[in-house]
Parts: structure tokens; C-alpha cells; sequence
């Protein structure tokens, strides 16, 4: 869960979301009704804080005085120092919420398309839409094919 909140939301906010996600789903373990992966339910959860999140930090970036350092709501946090992870962070960036979700879910977490559009309140085909336009943005990003 960390590791996915890192990823959208940055190093600092994940902590907090991954505790809140895991405080919300202690005490709404009554609203679990099965249907699902149990990680899914969990997955949720995190991307509505998430979600959250990121709208509380857009006003307060947008009633802050002109000049005045905010924290960017969707920076991905920091992944070790390799070039390959530079890079791929630096991608990861370029893409919006929905979008960098959608990936890290599926390819990053393993989680189907069916589950991850149920996650991120998405119809199916807009979902694998997403997922095929993200990796098509990576793979010209590290030069292994031409995006379609």
C-alpha cells in the first residue's frame, strides 16, 4: 500500500495516507462484503485518501500568497538512485493521477484490469485505455519502441 500511495502521492504524504487507509479499513471491516481481492478493498481506500488528499493540497496551493513554497500533491517519492529508476520516476511524473494509478496497479502491483477499474471507479475499457497509453509513454520514454 505504501509503495502505491509513494508513487502518486510522494514519500511524506504516503505515510500518512497508508496509516489513514489502514485506520479507515480497521474500522469499516463491517463494509467488506468479499466480493473481490481484500487488497482491492484496501487499494480503494488508498486512492479516495489519495484523491483527497490531492484536492486539500490544490486549494491550499491555490489560496497560498504568490511565492510561497507548497508541497506538490502528485510528485512521486523517492525511489533509489539508479538511472533506470531516475528515469522512470521522472516518467511516472509526466503522467496524471488516474493514469500513474491505473499503471502502478497493474504492472507495478499485479492487480487484473477488472479489479483495478473497480478501484479506481473506472469503466473497464477506460481503464486498459489508460494502462496501453502509460506504456506506450514509457517504452518512448526508454526507447524501446515507438508509441502507437
Amino acid at each position: 500500500m505504501r509503495a502505491f500511495l509513494v508513487r502518486l502521492a510522494g514519500a511524506q504524504a504516503a505515510d500518512e495516507l497508508a496509516q489513514e487507509t489502514f485506520l479507515r479499513a480497521w474500522l469499516r471491516a463491517a463494509d467488506y462484503r468479499g466480493e473481490g481481492a481484500y487488497a482491492g478493498w484496501l487499494y480503494r481506500i488508498g486512492w479516495r485518501l489519495h484523491c483527497d488528499h490531492a484536492r486539500k493540497s490544490a486549494r491550499r496551493a491555490a489560496l497560498a500568497p504568490p511565492g510561497t513554497a507548497t508541497e506538490c500533491a502528485t510528485e512521486p517519492g523517492a525511489l533509489p538512485a539508479l538511472d533506470a529508476a531516475l528515469d522512470a520516476r521522472r516518467v511516472l511524473a509526466t503522467l496524471d493521477d488516474r493514469t500513474r494509478a491505473a499503471l502502478i496497479l497493474c504492472d507495478g502491483h499485479g492487480v487484473s484490469h477488472a479489479e483495478a477499474a473497480e478501484i479506481l471507479d473506472l469503466p473497464l475499457g477506460t481503464l486498459k485505455s489508460l494502462v496501453h497509453r502509460a506504456r506506450q509513454r514509457l517504452r518512448a520514454a526508454f526507447g524501446d519502441g515507438e508509441p502507437t
